[in-house]
């Protein structure tokens, strides 16, 4: 099953994110062909980083869960929210 998972970082984080981006890339590397795609999010600005969009094929919402609380970003505590909602590709 498909999840997309929707990250929003705490205000004024950015460093935090900045820190953790290695480890966190390594960590959506490491699921393989379970993940569809991922990337982050950014402000009004269009160059901010503000966030996260990942979209993740794991059997169940407790894989989902597991998978977002392992992340490198949210154990330094980086977001505000994590929203994790199944998903179907419909087009593209």
């Amino acid at each position: 099953m498909l999840f997309a998972i929707f990250c929003t970082d705490k205000p004024n984080h950015l460093s935090v994110r900045m820190d953790n981006r290695p480890a966190h890339v390594e960590h959506l590397k490491s699921q393989g062909d379970r993940l569809i795609f991922a990337g982050p999010t950014f402000a009004d600005d269009n160059e901010t980083m503000n966030g996260s969009l990942i979209v993740l094929e794991v059997e169940n919402k407790t894989e989902a869960d597991a998978f977002c609380a392992a992340d490198p970003y949210a154990k330094a505590g980086l977001f505000d929210s994590v929203i994790i909602r199944p998903w179907n590709k419909v087009l593209g």
